[in-house]
């Protein structure tokens, strides 16, 4: 994965023609109050594909404009390039080792999501797949949250969690949700090809998605509070897994 600083499209038709042939797509940032044929179509191609539109004053497009004409619209593209399910698997049986993945269920905070991706990367994981809708995008904030590790790291994004959570397990893949309610992570057998969910800051995992794991997972606290940043608990549970295939 090459390093990239974050790239724009900007204007109308270059903005549509990204739309349309480009999937590593942040966000759109559209000029508010402006409603002529060109800018509807756009927002609605974006739509359609599950892209965050973000309606912005004049100024702020001014401001991040790189040419000057952005005729009402600008287009944020990835930092990075996204690989697939299959990559992360090639990976790890290139290096001779069993699937180790990172699962996220709808991180939000794109701190959050590059503090996570760091962890998978230093903790050997082989990949870590999000989902494409209700979930960050790895932008230039995530980048820089992550230290470089996204430029090291295998990322793929995927329509459906559940389904390829699914799909996975027919591999051979076992899956771990991180889950309050979950057994005590020192007496979950982690060992071998092992995908760890983790899910929403507030929510957690989705209940779609808990059913489809095999097993889940607390962390011991013995504070005032029950709860982790969700990377903090990725982190935690990501070196019971390293611990336990030692």
């Amino acid at each position: 994965m090459d390093q990239k600083k974050q790239l724009m499209a900007e204007g109308r038709n270059p903005v549509l023609e990204a739309l349309k042939k480009n999937d590593n797509i942040d966000k759109l940032y559209v000029q508010e109050g402006v409603k002529n044929g060109p800018l509807v179509t756009i927002v609605a191609e974006a739509k359609k594909r599950g892209i965050m539109v973000v309606p912005v004053p004049k100024e702020k497009l001014d401001q991040m404009s790189e040419t000057g004409h952005h005729q009402g619209v600008i287009l944020n593209l990835s930092a990075v390039v996204y690989a697939s399910v299959e990559d992360i698997l090639k990976k790890a049986e290139e290096k001779g080792e069993a699937p180790f993945l990172f699962v996220l269920d709808g991180i939000e905070d794109p701190h959050n999501l590059g503090a996570i991706i760091r962890t998978a990367n230093l903790a050997g994981a082989h990949g870590v797949i999000i989902p494409k809708h209700r979930n960050a995008s790895v932008n230039a904030t995530v980048a820089k949250a992550s230290a470089g590790a996204v430029y090291h790291t295998l990322i793929a994004k995927v329509t459906n969690i559940a389904q390829t959570i699914e799909s996975l397990k027919e591999k051979g893949i076992w899956f771990v949700c991180a889950d309050m309610s979950g057994d005590v992570m020192y007496r979950v057998n982690m060992k071998g090809a092992i995908g760890l969910v983790i899910g929403n800051e507030g929510n957690g995992v989705s209940r779609l998605v808990k059913e489809k794991c095999d097993m889940t997972a607390s962390i011991p606290m013995k504070g005032d509070i029950d709860s982790l940043n969700a990377s903090v608990a990725a982190g935690i549970l990501a070196w019971e897994i390293v611990r336990q295939n030692q």
